[in-house]
């Protein structure tokens, strides 16, 4: 099972809020929102197969989006969450909206993020490259890459230096694996495109995020239970790098 950690609010709100990681981090990168969040709900955040704590797959394993969703979901049974508001960074908000297609019984209310639903012309071919590249160079040496072309400016620097500090924790093996989850990427996001999501969900992304935040400003607008709030000066990784502003919108939402 993947690795997870429980903190209980103090009230003992029945109310539960998850947070899922995006590719390359863990549950760690949500460390400036479990104390601000357990005063009002109980929190659960989860590692992805091979970051963090959770053990790595092996030949065994099929690395596609159903097969995360269902570790996920897993964790949820085990604990007897009936149903949960998500929130997810990155590639965590494509495993959120999956866990809402699949099981839409265990959703409240989904936060996505830096949401990914379509990358731009630098994206598109900083994903071909990594493709070819992904067998040769150190996957270290790759996902630096990654982190400076997602997360260029200055004041994204925190930001960047977490996940790549978290990457470290992953081995060549499993960044491949992981990878791989590319050649499926571009149907499961023409889904989210094309399929308006059902559950409210607010869509929450720094105004300097230049790769994605083009694409979301187009589909909401044929997303009717969808809104978009906009952090200024702030890249990809809106939860570490404006945290205050993530926190309180995070939570207006979701107690409206």
């Amino acid at each position: 099972m993947l690795y997870h950690k429980v903190y209980r609010a103090a009230n003992e709100n029945p109310k539960w809020v998850t947070f899922i990681h995006g590719a390359g981090g863990s549950s760690s990168i949500w460390y400036k929102q479990i104390k601000y969040f357990m005063q009002y709900f109980n929190v659960l955040v989860i590692d992805l197969r091979g970051h963090g704590k959770s053990p790595k797959g092996n030949g065994t394993h099929n690395y596609t989006f159903k097969e995360i969703t269902k570790e996920v979901v897993e964790v949820l049974d085990h604990l007897d969450i009936k149903k949960t508001h998500m929130v997810g960074i990155s590639l965590g908000t494509i495993i959120i909206r999956e866990i809402a297609e699949h099981c839409p019984e265990k959703v409240d209310k989904l936060v996505l993020g830096g949401a990914i639903l379509n990358f731009n012309l630098q994206g598109k071919i900083l994903m071909k490259l990594g493709d070819w590249l992904k067998s040769v160079l150190p996957y270290m040496l790759l996902y630096k890459l990654f982190a400076f072309v997602i997360l260029p400016r200055k004041n994204h620097k925190e930001a960047r230096v977490l996940f790549v500090n978290e990457a470290k924790k992953l081995a060549q093996k499993e960044f491949v694996r992981w990878y791989k989850l590319t050649a499926s990427v571009n149907k499961v996001l023409k889904f989210h495109r094309d399929v308006p999501v059902a559950h409210p969900t607010l869509y929450l992304m720094g105004s300097e995020d230049y790769m994605f935040l083009e694409p979301i400003k187009q589909v909401i607008k044929d997303q009717k239970n969808a809104i978009l709030q906009i952090v200024q000066d702030c890249g990809h990784v809106v939860n570490v790098e404006q945290p205050v502003v993530f926190n309180q919108m995070v939570l207006a939402y979701l107690k409206d």
